[in-house]
């Protein structure tokens, strides 16, 4: 078992649906060969932006088998778990029977547990399979210093995502623990703060951009690693900050516009999800398309597209 967190940039893969709400496993089978082909570094599937949350066992498992089955060992591939304790058990075990290298932990259901709590949550997911282990950093589930420092006892962790943006306590957590783990960025929309993030040690993060525009993530990324401070800023006034600002408008927009952007490039997802999310609305959704336009114009990728 290859004990390192990823690196680089991660796909999250959507949930296409179909119209009757059903999964469409062609539109996801293209969802994951076209991130696999613009040269992700690794594949997560069925997590927050596979609308996770919405998904039944049976689904969740079906997807699995169907990343797997594409994936095919070309680069590392996690799923997402969490919630109710009992079902993310379950699902880690789907994981590993179906040949996934680890997964993700999401929070648990609803409760703000403390310390304890969420230290036995974790362990509960983790010990349930040999696979690495990510634990997320988001809503109800935030690890204090001394409470990672007994997960990390665990060889199944390999890594953390942060999802809340306390930069004091990923200040403290990087200084305090450095490379006995991995780091990863899981800010919505996470190209704006990897700037920030890089420095402290963070050498992952997961891009729902790269769902639609995987050459300009590539690109602000390869310009911040080589300091090139102009093209990060010219990428940021031209695609990144203006898609992030239609993203603020609506509770949701961070599941449903990465499906409204795919729609619009031409891939074979429609603005399609499930409740409680909505369809990115008719006025944002032009008003993505005409920042698409503009963004491909001056940054053109190597396939074909027409807006």
């Amino acid at each position: 078992m290859n004990r390192y967190a990823p690196t680089g940039i991660s796909g999250f893969p959507v949930t296409p649906l179909n119209e009757n709400g059903t999964i469409d496993e062609k539109a996801l089978i293209a969802n994951i060969e076209f991130l696999l082909a613009e040269g992700l570094e690794s594949i997560f599937i069925a997590c927050g932006a596979g609308e996770f949350h919405n998904l039944s066992t049976e689904e969740f498992e079906s997807m699995v088998k169907l990343a797997k089955s594409v994936v095919h060992e070309k680069v590392p591939l996690y799923t997402g778990v969490g919630g109710n304790i009992t079902e993310a058990v379950k699902k880690a075990q789907v994981s590993e029977k179906h040949g996934a290298d680890g997964y993700l932990i999401l929070p648990p259901y609803l409760i703000d547990g403390e310390q304890e709590g969420i230290y036995e949550y974790y362990k509960a997911v983790i010990t349930s399979t040999d696979l690495n282990s990510i634990l997320y950093q988001r809503a109800n589930a935030v690890l204090k210093a001394d409470t990672l420092e007994r997960l990390l006892n665990f060889p199944q962790v390999v890594g953390v995502k942060d999802g809340i943006g306390n930069m004091e306590l990923n200040v403290e957590l990087t200084q305090r623990f450095g490379s006995r783990v991995g780091w990863l960025n899981g800010m919505p929309l996470a190209e704006v703060t990897m700037p920030a993030y890089a420095p402290l040690g963070f050498n992952c993060y997961s891009s729902a951009i790269s769902n639609y525009i995987p050459h300009i993530s590539r690109k602000f990324y390869q310009a911040l690693q080589d300091g090139d401070q102009q093209t990060v800023n010219e990428i940021y006034d031209t695609v990144i900050l203006p898609i992030n600002r239609i993203r603020n408008k609506r509770k949701g927009y961070a599941v449903a516009l990465i499906k409204a952007g795919m729609e619009i490039v031409g891939l074979p997802v429609t603005n399609t999800v499930r409740p409680p999310v909505t369809p990115v609305e008719q006025d944002h959704y032009e008003e993505l398309k005409k920042v698409l336009k503009k963004a491909l114009d001056k940054y053109p990728p190597n396939w074909k597209v027409t807006i």
